[in-house]
């Protein structure tokens, strides 16, 4: 948003700047208090729904990507969830890291919306399973498994990643928390890595300021560009909400109380 008050004693950021920030509650709200150590300019030519849709979604990606996986030039990338906003984002991150990217969703048409957008190496229906094809796509397996979704498709995942592989714990969209037995990962050399971006931050705070710097370099650069599915009113938003539940948002549906 656009800042129309500072604090006494707050001398980086003025009225009428472009800033994002955040907290815990006041989103849905035309004004909201926010800490002006936790807030950034908004790059040139970046739109505040482009802004908004950055936050969490890419700060999971390149602390999964880079942080934990280490991913590098080449490897083969499946991304799970692909049309969700973390997973979106580690499309795009992916891409930028020179990874060859298999972008993996539910639908024809999130596949469509995804390879318009950001034009993966592969794109992939995951709705009948997926172990058989990821395998004959990457010649043995992938190399890198982005999983917001848990449950099957962790369990399927297990089975078509590549020696030396890095399976990224993101989350459990499906609802369900899998379990892997540990022959698995000793037969298959491969590491079960969990993922919490936020928490790497906070337990360690140099490097958490730096996954924020990159973020945000990335972004003001245009190496990376999130992606808006739509912009909802303040009035709007239980059809925002609905889009979401009823799995039709590919990227981040942003509400904007000034509409």
């Amino acid at each position: 948003g656009e800042v129309v008050s500072v604090g006494p004693g707050v001398e980086d950021v003025t009225i009428g700047d472009r800033i994002v920030s955040g907290g815990l509650g006041g989103a849905f709200a035309e004004y909201g208090v926010y800490h002006a150590g936790r807030s950034r300019p908004i790059p040139e030519g970046l739109s505040y729904a482009a802004a908004a849709a950055v936050g969490s979604a890419y700060l999971t990606a390149y602390v999964s990507l880079v942080r934990r996986a280490n991913i590098q030039k080449g490897e083969w990338l499946l991304v799970h969830g692909a049309a969700g906003g973390v997973g979106l984002a580690a499309v795009d991150l992916g891409k930028y890291l020179g990874a060859k990217v298999i972008a993996a969703a539910s639908s024809d048409e999130k596949l469509e919306a995804i390879k318009k957008a950001y034009n993966p190496d592969v794109v992939l229906n995951s709705s009948e399973g997926f172990r058989e094809k990821v395998k004959e796509i990457t010649g043995g397996g992938a190399d890198v498994i982005y999983d917001p979704v848990g449950g099957d498709v962790f369990d399927e995942s297990v089975r078509c990643i590549a020696f030396d592989g890095r399976l990224l714990v993101v989350g459990f969209a499906s609802g369900r928390i899998p379990e892997v037995k540990a022959n698995m990962p000793l037969i298959k050399g491969f590491s079960v890595v969990g993922v919490r971006a936020g928490e790497y931050g906070r337990k360690f705070p140099e490097k958490g300021q730096e996954n924020m710097d990159e973020v945000w370099r990335l972004i003001g650069e245009k190496k990376v560009t999130p992606h808006v599915h739509g912009v909802y009113g303040l009035d709007d938003w239980r059809k925002a909400f609905s889009e979401m539940e009823e799995r039709r948002v590919v990227g981040r549906a942003i509400i904007d109380p000034t509409r």
